[in-house]
């Protein structure tokens, strides 16, 4: 199977990044040094949020870290067959409160969830730009999750990403190999209305 195949199109006119990226199952062995890791994660920190509150928290390990095992052993099962082959796991958290400013009393943050997957869209832009696939999953138990990172109070997770380099679609079991291709996209005029909803 060839690992770059893509032939999605776009409606409107776009760089080539947006539909190029997509998320596999299927990684290498290669191994991710710290500093890749964190030119990745440099780029998440520029996303825009509420306030300028960075809820945004990461919380990373790579391949054969104890740290690592503990992450995919709160994955779901479906998940943790594949992304124990990433080179890296990362951990999106989001501080659930905030200061507004002029204040010095913590207030709930609505929009932390919302920040945080416009990190993870930087994150996964920048990963692709540089060579690497990236794969979020929301399947896992947020309380084992929670555990394994040593999570504090006040904060929640978001989604466990996996990120290495993309290998051939053979080394999956036989169900998600015909899955290991770039997915479709609705038309934007299905997702996008001029004024109200229409009736």
């Amino acid at each position: 199977m060839d690992v770059n195949n893509n032939t999605r199109v776009a409606d409107h006119p776009i760089a080539d990044f947006f539909k190029d990226r997509w998320s596999p199952r299927a990684f290498g062995t290669e191994t991710m040094s710290g500093d890749d890791l964190l030119g990745l994660l440099e780029a998440a920190r520029w996303a825009p949020s509420g306030l300028n509150a960075q809820p945004w928290r990461f919380v990373y390990s790579f391949r054969g870290e104890p740290q690592f095992d503990a992450l995919i052993a709160a994955l779901w099962e479906g998940n943790r067959g594949w992304a124990q082959h990433a080179a890296a796991l990362i951990a999106i958290t989001t501080k659930t409160t905030l200061v507004l400013p002029g204040s010095e009393t913590e207030v709930p943050n609505p929009g932390h969830a919302f920040d945080a997957g416009a990190a993870w869209s930087h994150f996964a832009l920048q990963a692709h730009l540089n060579g690497w696939s990236t794969h979020a999953m929301g399947g896992f138990d947020p309380a084992k999750a929670a555990a394994a990172l040593k999570m504090p109070e006040g904060y929640a997770m978001q989604v466990v990403i996996a990120v290495g380099r993309r290998a051939d679609a053979d080394q999956l079991p036989e169900a998600l190999r015909g899955r290991e291709s770039p997915s479709p996209r609705r038309p934007v005029l299905d997702l996008a209305f001029h004024g109200t909803f229409p009736l």
